[in-house]
């Protein structure tokens, strides 16, 4: 297995993950993962580890953030502790930039905004998340692009800015606002979901812009992922 690297220098590198490809290893995960990938890529085992820090960057191979399976685009990969360390704190003062691709259903009003909810883990099920009460605050800003019809059904291409990075957070918020994502199995709804299913392989999100300061010269890097080939044909073949 190999990835397209969109972007590297001494400290990082960022991939266009495809769709399908689980970053993190698990037991219940048997394919290969970009955490396999990547020991090799930055040879991690060969870091003699000193403190906490180093173990966490030896023990994720340098993964600095996750995105789910079925979502595309970039991910960051550091190549030492040190700017593992920083891209880190990056995310968490928020100050790493991202947008999202996304097609939904359902034409959105208004056609730009944001969703403030709180998100967490559902109680009954514990592989789901949702707007739950002691949730983490949660925001994100949307904007629509283009409005389609496909298969007698409209549908909106959206660009998403996620402020906070909780997981499911895109996902759990555009069902909050009665837009699922496309081919969301877990939120768009059972029936929804099945017809999905029938012509869209996947949850139709992707990471497409990244911006961030390099971990030692500070300068601000952009980085974009290509629209991926599903997507852009049920954009383009209306």
């Amino acid at each position: 297995m190999d990835f397209p690297i969109l972007f590297e220098n001494d400290r990082f590198f960022a991939i266009n993950k495809p769709p399908g490809v689980v970053v993190n290893r698990a037991e219940s995960v048997k394919s290969e993962t970009v955490q396999d990938w990547a020991e090799q890529k930055i040879h991690s085992s060969q870091f003699t580890v000193h403190s906490e820090l180093e173990q966490e960057f030896v023990q994720r191979a340098g993964i600095v953030h996750r995105i789910d399976k079925e979502t595309s685009g970039i991910l960051l990969i550091a190549k030492t502790p040190e700017a593992f360390l920083d891209l880190q704190r990056q995310f968490k003062e928020r100050s790493i930039k991202k947008i999202y691709i996304a097609i939904v259903h359902g034409k959105l009003i208004p056609e730009k905004g944001n969703v403030s909810a709180p998100v967490g883990r559902l109680p009954w099920n514990k592989e789901r998340f949702g707007i739950v009460p002691g949730g983490k605050p949660s925001t994100t800003s949307y904007e629509t692009v283009e409005v389609f019809e496909k298969n007698g059904s409209v549908f909106s291409l959206v660009h998403l800015m996620p402020e906070t990075g909780r997981t499911h957070q895109i996902r759990v918020h555009m069902k909050y606002i009665n837009h699922p994502l496309l081919g969301d199995y877990l939120y768009a709804g059972r029936k929804t979901s099945r017809d999905d299913r029938t012509w869209a392989s996947r949850v139709m999100l992707h990471a497409w812009k990244l911006t961030c300061s390099d971990p030692e010269t500070k300068q601000v890097i952009a980085i974009v992922s290509p629209i991926p080939e599903d997507m852009n044909n049920i954009i383009t073949t209306q």
